[in-house]
C-alpha cells in the first residue's frame, strides 16, 4: 500500500473510533439527561407537597449547594419551620425495603448512599447549636418518589414516602416559636449558600436549545392539604427548652468526651435539660441503648413523658428507671433471691439499737447513727472494720474516735446478723447485690449511661453504674450539684474508682429562677460546710430573670398558715393567670404534705401527688415532698410548714443537731430553687 493509502486508511480508522467514542458519550449523556430529569420531576414533586407548609411558618429553601464542597454538590431541599429543621434528599429509586436498620434496592444494600445525609445533618446540628437549637430538632430525610405508608429510621436518617412527607413534618407541632424559627433560619441561609450556576456544556457541537421544561407532579388533593396542617396547629406545642437551649448548653449536649464525665452547675442552670436532650443525642448517634437514672423514684417517668414529647423517634432505646429499681429489676432477671421488707428491717435495726448504749450516750438521736451504718457504711459497701476505720467520713460534722467506731461496728454487725436470721434484706442490700452480680457477670446492654441529681446517690451505686459502661468514650455522664446534697454520708469520685480529668463541664448561668428566689435561697446554704463529688464546689451562677420578691408569711397558728397558703394559690391562678397544672406544693416531710393536701382539698383545689404525677399536663397543682420534687420546676412553688428554726440565725451547738440543721436547710433551699417565676414559703411558729 502506498504512503497515501496508509495515511487514508488510518484516518479512517481514527474517525471511525472517535465516532464510536462519541455514540458512547452520547448514550452517557443520554442515560445521566434522563437520570437527572426523573430526579428533576422528583425534586419538583416533593416540594410542591410541601409549598403548603409556607402558610404556616415553614421556609422552603431549594437547591442549595452542600456546605464545604467545591464540586458544585446540591442539597434538593432545606426546610426550616416551627417544627425544627428539615434537610431533604429525594431518592427516585423502585423496590425499597428497610430491614434491620438497612435499605435495599432491589438485591442491593444502598444503606451507605444515605451516610452523607447523614454527616451533613451531623454538621448542621454544630452549626444551629451556635444559635441554641437542640440536636434533636435538625432531621436527615430521605423521602422515596412515589412512594407511601414509608415511615423508617435507617441509622441517623429518615426515610418517608414521598406522600407521607407532609403528615410527618407536620406531626411535629410546634417547637420552635416565631423569633427562634427567625434566628435558625438565618443560620441556615449562611451554611447553605445558594447554589452557583451550573457548568458550562463543552463540545464541538452547537450549544443545545432546551425546551420548555414541564413537570406537572401529582396533584395533592385539598383535603390532603387540610388535613395534614390541621394536624400540625393542633399537635400540643411543646416547651420550649425542649427544643431551643441556650447556645452553651446546646453545645454541651454534643460534646464527645474520652471517658466519665460531669455536667455541674448550681440550681436553675439547666443540668437535667441537657442531660435529657444528650441522652436523646447519644440514642441516635449510638447503636446501643441509654439508661437515664438517678435516686428519686417519681422522676423517671416524668422524664420519660417529657422524652416521649421531646425525641418520640428514639423514645424505645432508653430506658427510663431510678437506680433502686433498676437494681431490683436486675437481681430478679438473673434468679437472684432478694426480700426487702422495710418494716422488719426498721424493727431489726429498732432491737439492734436497744442494746447500743455507748452510741445512745453520744447521740440519743437514733436517726444519726441510722444514717451512719446506711449512708457511710452500707453506702460504701464495707464488709472490714479496718477499711471503716480509716475513712474520713466525709461530710459529718461528728468526729468518732476508734473506739466510738467500733461501737458503730457492733451495731452494724448485730443489725446485719438480725437481718439474716429474719432472712431479709434493706435497700442498701439491693445495690450491693445488683453491684456484686455486675462484677462477676458484666452487663453489655447499655452503650450510655446518664446519672441525674448524682450526688444523692451512694458510693456503691456510683461503681454500679459505672459497671455498666466502664471507661469507654461518652459512657457515663454525671450530673448534679454539691450544693443540693441532702443525704449524709457524702463520697468523692475517687472513692467510688472514677476519674474525670479534663472531663467535666460547669454550667455557670441560671436559666430558671428569677434573682430575687436565688438570692433569697442562697442565703440558705452560703455558710453551710458543703460537700461536692469532686472535693469543691463552683462559684455560684449568674442569674438573667429578674421578678417579684418571694412572699414569707410566719404564721402565728397551723390555721393562719393553711388559710394564707390558700389565698395564696388563689392569687397566683386567679390574679396572675398561672395555670393550676404550673404550680406546685412542696413539704419538707410527709406530715407537712398531707395537712396541706387537706387544706386544698378543703378550699376545692385540686391536686395531684408527686408520686404520681407522670409529667402529663393538667389542670392541678402538684403536690409532694421536696425529695419528691427533685429535677422538676414550676412557675410558682409554695414550701409549706417550715420550722422557724430552720431559717434562724442560731446554729445548735450539738455535731449531729447541726448536720441536721444543715441538711434541713439544704432540703428547703432544693424546694425553694423548684420555683420559676414566684415563691412563697410558710413559716411555723
Amino acid at each position: 500500500m502506498s504512503a497515501a493509502g496508509y495515511s487514508a486508511s488510518v484516518e479512517s480508522e481514527r474517525q471511525a473510533a472517535l465516532a464510536a467514542e462519541h455514540r458512547r458519550a452520547a448514550e452517557e449523556a443520554e442515560q445521566a439527561s434522563a437520570r437527572y430529569r426523573l430526579a428533576a420531576t422528583a425534586e419538583a414533586s416533593v416540594a410542591r407537597r410541601l409549598v403548603p407548609l409556607s402558610a404556616v411558618g415553614h421556609h422552603l429553601l431549594p437547591d442549595r449547594a452542600w456546605p464545604g464542597t467545591r464540586s458544585g454538590a446540591q442539597v434538593d431541599l432545606i426546610l426550616v419551620g416551627p417544627g425544627g429543621v428539615f434537610i431533604v434528599d429525594t431518592k427516585a429509586w423502585r423496590e425499597v425495603t428497610i430491614a434491620g436498620g438497612h435499605i435495599f434496592r432491589g438485591q442491593a444494600d444502598v444503606t451507605d448512599d444515605l451516610d452523607n445525609l447523614a454527616d451533613l445533618a451531623y454538621g448542621t446540628e454544630q452549626v444551629m447549636a451556635e444559635v441554641g437549637l437542640a440536636p434533636g430538632e435538625v432531621h436527615a430525610v430521605a423521602v422515596l418518589a412515589g412512594q407511601r405508608g414509608i415511615k423508617e429510621m435507617v441509622g441517623t436518617v429518615d426515610v418517608v414516602g414521598e406522600h407521607d412527607i407532609l403528615r410527618y413534618i407536620t406531626e411535629r407541632g410546634t417547637r420552635l416559636t416565631g423569633p427562634q424559627v427567625d434566628a435558625v433560619l438565618g443560620a441556615a441561609l449562611r451554611h447553605f449558600p445558594v447554589l452557583g450556576a451550573p457548568a458550562p456544556v463543552v463540545a464541538a457541537v452547537p450549544e443545545p436549545v432546551l425546551a420548555e421544561q414541564n413537570i406537572q407532579p401529582d396533584l395533592i388533593s385539598e383535603e390532603e392539604v387540610r388535613e395534614a396542617l390541621l394536624e400540625g396547629m393542633l399537635a400540643a406545642p411543646i416547651e420550649e427548652w425542649m427544643s431551643f437551649l441556650h447556645p452553651d448548653q446546646a453545645k454541651v449536649v454534643r460534646r464527645t468526651f474520652s471517658g466519665p464525665s460531669r455536667i455541674r452547675g448550681a440550681a436553675g442552670t439547666g443540668k437535667t435539660v441537657v442531660g435529657l436532650h444528650r441522652a436523646a443525642y447519644l440514642a441516635r448517634q449510638t447503636t446501643g441503648r441509654v439508661l437515664v437514672t438517678t435516686f428519686v423514684k417519681s422522676l423517671p417517668a416524668v422524664q420519660e413523658t417529657l422524652m416521649r414529647r421531646m425525641a418520640p423517634a428514639v423514645i424505645d432505646r432508653i430506658d427510663f428507671v431510678n437506680a433502686h429499681a433498676f437494681a431490683f429489676r436486675l437481681l430478679r432477671e438473673r434468679g437472684i433471691p432478694c426480700r426487702v421488707d422495710p418494716k422488719a428491717a426498721n424493727a431489726a435495726f429498732d432491737a439492734a439499737w436497744r442494746t447500743a448504749h455507748e452510741l445512745r450516750a453520744i447521740d440519743p438521736n437514733e436517726q444519726y447513727w441510722r444514717d451512719e451504718i446506711h449512708h457511710v457504711i452500707k453506702g460504701r459497701a464495707i464488709t472490714r472494720f479496718e477499711a471503716y476505720a480509716e475513712l474520713a467520713r466525709q461530710g459529718r460534722r461528728r468526729i468518732l474516735r476508734i473506739e466510738q467506731r467500733r461501737a458503730v461496728w457492733q451495731l452494724y454487725v448485730d443489725y446485719e446478723q438480725r437481718l439474716r436470721d429474719a432472712r431479709i434484706h434493706d435497700f442498701s442490700d439491693v445495690i450491693s447485690m445488683a453491684a456484686a452480680s455486675l462484677r462477676a457477670h458484666p452487663l453489655d446492654t447499655y452503650r450510655s449511661v446518664i446519672v441525674d441529681e448524682a450526688q444523692d446517690l451512694s458510693c456503691e451505686t456510683v461503681r454500679m453504674l459505672h459497671s455498666l459502661v466502664g471507661d469507654r468514650d461518652d459512657g457515663l455522664t454525671l450530673i448534679g450539684d454539691g450544693r443540693q446534697t441532702i443525704y449524709p454520708g457524702g463520697f468523692t469520685l475517687a472513692e467510688a474508682g472514677i476519674s474525670l480529668t479534663g472531663r467535666g463541664v460547669v454550667m455557670t448561668t441560671n436559666y430558671r429562677n428569677t434573682a430575687e428566689i436565688v438570692d433569697f435561697a442562697s442565703h440558705l446554704v452560703e455558710d453551710l460546710e458543703l460537700n461536692d463529688l469532686e472535693g469543691r464546689l463552683d462559684a455560684a451562677a449568674s442569674v438573667i430573670r429578674h421578678g417579684e420578691p418571694p412572699r414569707i408569711h410566719r404564721a402565728a397558728s397551723r390555721a393562719d398558715h393553711d388559710a394564707a397558703l390558700v389565698a395564696h394559690l388563689k392569687h397566683v391562678t386567679s390574679f396572675i393567670g398561672t395555670g393550676l397544672g404550673d404550680v406546685a406544693v412542696l413539704g419538707l416531710d410527709h406530715q407537712s404534705v398531707a395537712h396541706a393536701k387537706r387544706a386544698l382539698d378543703a378550699a376545692g383545689i385540686p391536686s395531684v401527688d408527686l408520686d404520681e404525677y407522670r409529667g402529663e399536663p393538667g389542670a392541678a397543682v402538684k403536690i409532694g415532698t421536696v425529695k419528691r420534687g427533685k429535677g422538676l420546676e414550676f412557675k410558682q412553688v409554695a414550701v409549706v410548714a417550715v420550722p422557724r428554726a430552720i431559717l434562724a440565725d442560731a446554729l445548735p451547738d450539738d455535731a449531729g443537731a447541726l448536720e441536721r440543721h444543715e441538711f434541713a436547710r439544704r432540703e428547703l433551699y432544693v424546694g425553694m430553687t423548684r420555683a420559676r417565676d414566684g415563691l412563697w414559703v410558710g413559716v411555723l411558729p
